[in-house]
């Protein structure tokens, strides 16, 4: 196709190591914003976490317990509805921690200016757990934290903290797993979706990669996975054609000392954050390079950006809804900390109508990418919230109709409209309605 221009590359430099950039980041150059992404220093987006605690369910009466004057089918009944009140009371207490742990999220990735954050929401997707299964912020947090924690630094720190991590293990049945009984879910999908890849391991590695699993266990009050020896299968296994007494940190070092792991790994990064066309042997070749033992994410990073293909104009990405979203408010100046009640809980809705609400991934397997994510549906969704959005921002900018379509072309940092989205644009003299199109046209929807 051709080479973008430096300022499209500073452009998909904000959207592939952040979430978009904020007013001027543009104007700042492409060196200038690839340190600033990579840097280690302090990150704008330092609002602590919340604090969650497991919701505690109104405890029922006991079975045959009576009020004064009941009788025991009276009794039954009241401790019925009481059960009843309790779930509901668990589960409202739940969706509403949820809810928080969601909004400080995406307070954290409108506020970051560093690729930290960005690669958290990747590896959520990678590593993908669902909080519909976990049933569980404070695990869903501390999941995320690790996510942060590790996100630019070795892969196999992050991979031997995911594989006992509570919420992995709730999500992947990781507490049926034990001698005499291995579980294989955590351990098959362990070698096919986050380190090998289908085609680079044998039923044979799952089934012993399960019992050199067995003992980790999430007990219900617990707030992280413990090991627990009498669960623990101490026999010899043969996994990936080495033999020993393993154990899960084992399991780990087997599977990523294959040289098929940092291709798979890389491909990954590459595949979400350069382009969906897979790279050539010779840049696999340099990008396995910079990876090297210590498996340094952060490295690869910087040379994939590197690479002719970052700056070439057909390594386009539609952006998924989160992306999109948060973009567009930084883009608009907003801090979803600050809406409204009301605004928040639209904001959720629209980002499940739209099929991406985090902590909420459809399968292990993460959310699909491309053009998955432009259905007629969504692009409906999409329009609502970008009305309600932009109707939360300050749009004075957007009064003059001589520049106004120019200007929602510079507030969104896109690069250029094309003959038809100008032409639709130029019929709009509402400030907020013109931002909500224009942040629904394909120019910004993709990251060109």
């Amino acid at each position: 196709m051709g080479e973008i221009s430096e300022r499209s590359a500073v452009r998909r430099l904000c959207d592939r190591l952040g979430f978009g950039p904020a007013p001027g980041e543009l104007d700042a150059g492409f060196e200038a914003t690839l340190a600033r992404r990579l840097s280690t220093a302090a990150d704008a987006a330092t609002t602590p976490p919340p604090v969650l605690t497991p919701p505690q369910p109104t405890k029922a009466p006991r079975k045959g317990a009576k009020q004064k004057g009941a009788d025991e089918n009276g009794a039954d009944q009241d401790k019925t509805a009481a059960d009843r009140a309790a779930k509901k009371a668990a589960n409202k207490a739940r969706a509403a921690q949820e809810a928080k742990l969601i909004g400080w999220w995406l307070d954290r990735m409108v506020a970051s200016d560093r690729a930290t954050e960005r690669l958290t929401w990747f590896w959520h997707g990678h590593f993908a757990t669902s909080n519909q299964k976990v049933r569980s912020a404070p695990l869903m947090l501390a999941q995320n934290q690790t996510f942060r924690t590790h996100a630019r630094g070795s892969f196999t720190d992050l991979a031997q903290a995911l594989v006992v991590d509570a919420a992995m293990i709730r999500w992947l049945d990781g507490n049926d797993n034990r001698e005499g009984s291995p579980n294989e879910n955590l351990a098959r999908e362990f070698l096919e979706l986050f380190t090998l890849g289908i085609g680079h391991y044998s039923e044979v590695d799952v089934f012993e990669g399960a019992r050199a699993l067995t003992g980790w266990t999430v007990r219900r009050t617990s707030a992280k996975a413990v090991f627990v020896p009498a669960r623990h299968d101490s026999g010899d296994k043969t996994i990936l054609g080495k033999s020993g007494e393993f154990g899960a940190k084992e399991f780990v070092d087997l599977a990523l000392a294959k040289p098929e792991s940092a291709e798979f790994v890389i491909g990954r990064l590459w595949f979400r954050l350069v382009s969906s066309t897979p790279p050539s042997a010779e840049t696999v070749r340099r990008l396995v390079a910079a990876y090297g033992s210590k498996r340094d994410i952060g490295a690869v990073l910087k040379a994939m950006v590197a690479e002719a293909a970052f700056r070439d104009s057909a390594s386009a990405l539609v952006k998924q809804p989160v992306e999109w979203a948060v973009g567009l408010m930084r883009a608009l100046g907003i801090q979803p900390a600050k809406l409204d009640d009301k605004t928040r809980v639209m904001l959720l809705a629209a980002l499940r109508g739209m099929g991406q609400l985090p902590l909420r991934p459809p399968s292990v397997g993460g959310w699909p990418s491309g053009a998955s994510w432009l259905t007629t549906s969504a692009g409906v969704t999409r329009l609502r919230l970008a009305q309600l959005l932009a109707r939360k921002a300050e749009l004075g900018q957007l009064q003059k109709s001589s520049a106004r379509v120019d200007g929602v072309r510079v507030l969104l940092g896109v690069d250029a409209w094309s003959s038809r989205t100008k032409d639709a644009l130029a019929g709009l003299t509402d400030p907020a309605q013109l931002t909500a199109v224009a942040a629904c046209a394909p120019e910004y929807v993709v990251s060109g």
